[in-house]
This record gives structure tokens, C-alpha cells and sequence, in this order.
């Protein structure tokens, strides 16, 4: 295999889809360092690790030789992106995006060598654009072309409003592909239209244009809806070095193969061996063990992760924890939270609420081998967690 396509086959792991395969393969045969964009809008300061797919990605290229292009949408920020939302979304203040994209900064070296990435800012050519600037960017689509959207179309459909400047969020995205010069993007499989039309408004620039490269959701600890901070179902990258270890430990046997497929630095061989394993017998909960130790390495240290190690074995492995431990999901409230003791019952755990408050007074329940004192606990939808009832009865339950 020559080194393009090397390089190609690393590029495409972990991938939705790359438009177009062979105009990436041109590309990286050209010989010169790839100018790679992706765009944050800072909306949400903390990352977590399904931000990370896309990182990871922009530092693979990195790796390659090319040159990381981290575009902060600190204009587009203050539109708001309307991607899969049922309504117009409020803009953030100039203070707002400010904060938060000094936090994207501090964070995002986590992952990026800061001595190879370029932080830029789209208000540096969007705020020179001008009205009439603007205007011509306008005239480049069609409302038509617009409604084609997914979340535009059912909006319109049901009769909800779409503000005029929402419209002009993709067209603005696209321009900033234009004023970087860019060779590819990357992005959300979300963002598929708004990548489309970078490639669309650079050629109406007379550039070449841009390759799009989309990468998928994440989901979180839950296993069904993407990894996000406000379902609680996330693994921050700044989550103490225990806690990360903790929550990566109680993602499901199945799920695990694909945090390994997107956020595992390892060759796509070993997983696979490792997969073959688990077929014949070995426990799963051992390959887990490498996921853990890799991702915590990455993000505080190969000491802090092997602490984590010990500290989640002494905890829960020694004796704690039979290998047949069974899992479930249980459905919330209309609230999204169960009471620990209708929870425990639910789970077969406890034959009555009754019973299980009393056992939480003996002290006989456990959440992630820690002792529950509160029998007035609420337990609310998003990660997994391993309860226990006395010294044999065990569930991991996934709350929805």
C-alpha cells in the first residue's frame, strides 16, 4: 500500500462519508500540506468526548503533515445554527461567545498541537462582508434550495416560523470555506447541507472546491441518543481522571466497539482481534479495561489512568461484581427520574418500594459499589449505572 493510500485508509476510519473519495485521493497527491477546516460555533464551552470524533479527525490530519484550520464562529455564533432545531434558536451576546470560545481554546490543545493548528475567527472577514456583501451571498441561493433542508422543510410544513437570517447561517458557513481557501471540511453528519454548500459557493468563486468529509454522532452512555451534557449521558474530557474512567467502564459490551472504532487511537486489526476474543470468551469487561486506560491517558496522564484502573478494580472487581451481571433499561417518568427505591423495584432488585427503603437504611444498596444513604434519591434518565441490593443481587440499568 503506497503512502496516499495509507494515508487515505486512516482518513476514511471512523467516517459517515467523504465527498468525493477520489477528489480527496487528487488532493493528497499533490504534494503540498491540505488546508483542513472545521467550524465550532461556541455555544457550549465544556467538550466532551463526542466532540472529540471530529478532533481527533482534524489530528489525524495533523499528524499527516496538513494544516488544522480550528474556525471559531464567533459571527456565526450570534445567528445561531438552525441544524435540528424545531424553532429559532437564541443568539448568543458577544460576552457569551467570547467565554466559550476561550474555553474551546483551552480545551481543544487537549487533543491538537497547538504549535500546528490555526484558531481563526470568522468575524475577521464576515464583519467586512458588509450589507451589500451579504446581499450578493444571498442571490447565490434559492429559498427552494433552502426548504431542501431537513429541518427547514418540516418546520415549514408544520407552520413554524424560520427567521430570514437563519437562511443566511449555511450560506455564511460556506463563505468562510471561501475566505480560508479551504481543501476539505469536516463535519457532523448534521451538517451534511451546510458542507454542500461550501463546495457549491467555492465554485462559485472559481475555487476547486472543497472535499466534505462527515463524521458520526457519538452516541452517549445511553447507547440510543448522542452523546450530550444536557441528557447527562456524556463523558466531559475534563471529567476527573476516576469519574472518566468510571463512566467509560459502564458503557455497554456492544457499544464499546464503536468508542473503539471512533475515539481509539489503536490499529483497526487489534479491536478486531480483540472482538474475536470476546466471541470465543474472553470478558469484555478486560478490552474495556484499554479504553479506559487509552482515553484517560490522553486527556490527564498514563499514572492518573492506571490509578483509575486500580481505584475502579478495588472498588468494584474484587469480589464485587459476578461476570453474569445482567443489563436493563427502564423508562422514566413524564419528570425523567424514578425514585431509587420504584427503580429498584422496577429492577427486580426488591420485591417492594418497602423493601427497598430498608435496605437503603441497613445500607445494604450500592450505585457504582458506593453506599446509598438517601432513600428519597432521585435517579434521572442519560448513563448507566451498576446497582446492588445485599452481597448477590446486581443490575446495570440504563435509564430512558
Amino acid at each position: 500500500m503506497d503512502s496516499i493510500e495509507r494515508s487515505f485508509a486512516l482518513i476514511r476510519r471512523g467516517t459517515e462519508e467523504i465527498l468525493l473519495e477520489d477528489a480527496l485521493r487528487k488532493k493528497l497527491a499533490l504534494g503540498r500540506p491540505l488546508r483542513i477546516k472545521a467550524g465550532f460555533d461556541p455555544t457550549a464551552p465544556d467538550l466532551h468526548l463526542g466532540h472529540t470524533v471530529l478532533i481527533q479527525k482534524l489530528r489525524q490530519f495533523q499528524d499527516l503533515g496538513h494544516e488544522i484550520l480550528f474556525l471559531i464562529g464567533d459571527f456565526t455564533g450570534m445567528i445561531g445554527d438552525p441544524t435540528g432545531k424545531s424553532a429559532t434558536r437564541k443568539p448568543l451576546s458577544r460576552e457569551q461567545i467570547q467565554d466559550n470560545a476561550k474555553t474551546y481554546q483551552d480545551q481543544v490543545f487537549r487533543i491538537l498541537d497547538p504549535d500546528k493548528t490555526q484558531i481563526v475567527f470568522n468575524s475577521t472577514w464576515l464583519n467586512e462582508l458588509g450589507a451589500a456583501g451579504l446581499v450578493q451571498l444571498a442571490a447565490q441561493q434559492t429559498v427552494a434550495r433552502m426548504l431542501e433542508r431537513d429541518d427547514f422543510s418540516k418546520r415549514y410544513k408544520s407552520g413554524q416560523p424560520i427567521a430570514i437570517h437563519e437562511f443566511l447561517y449555511p450560506l455564511i458557513q460556506g463563505y468562510d470555506s471561501v475566505a480560508l481557501k479551504a481543501d476539505v471540511e469536516l463535519g457532523g453528519t448534521d451538517q451534511k447541507f451546510n458542507l454542500l454548500v461550501g463546495r457549491q459557493m467555492q465554485e462559485n468563486y472559481g475555487q476547486e472546491p472543497q472535499v466534505v468529509i462527515t463524521l458520526p454522532i457519538l452516541e452517549g452512555l445511553d447507547g440510543v441518543q448522542k452523546m450530550s451534557k444536557s441528557l447527562g449521558n456524556y463523558i466531559g474530557i475534563t471529567d476527573p481522571p476516576d469519574e472518566m474512567f468510571g463512566k467509560i467502564m459502564s458503557v455497554s459490551d456492544d457499544l464499546m466497539w464503536r468508542y473503539f472504532e471512533l475515539l481509539s487511537q489503536r490499529d483497526m486489526s487489534e479491536i478486531q482481534t480483540w472482538q474475536r476474543d470476546v466471541q470465543e470468551g474472553a470478558n469484555p469487561r478486560d478490552i474495556k479495561f484499554e479504553l479506559g486506560l487509552e482515553l484517560v491517558t490522553r486527556f490527564h496522564s498514563a499514572e492518573q489512568a492506571r490509578h483509575a484502573l486500580d481505584t475502579f478494580i478495588a472498588r468494584f472487581q474484587r469480589g464485587a461484581l459476578p461476570d453474569d451481571i445482567s443489563e436493563m433499561r427502564l423508562a422514566c417518568g413524564e419528570d425523567g427520574a424514578l425514585t431509587i427505591a420504584s427503580l429498584l423495584k422496577a429492577a427486580g432488585l426488591v420485591k417492594s418500594t418497602s423493601e427497598a427503603i430498608r435496605m437503603i437504611e441497613q445500607g445494604a444498596v450500592r450505585i457504582d459499589g458506593e453506599r446509598i444513604e438517601d432513600t428519597h434519591l432521585m435517579c434521572t434518565a442519560g448513563s448507566a449505572h451498576v446497582y446492588q441490593v445485599g452481597k448477590r443481587r446486581f443490575a446495570k440499568i440504563c435509564l430512558v
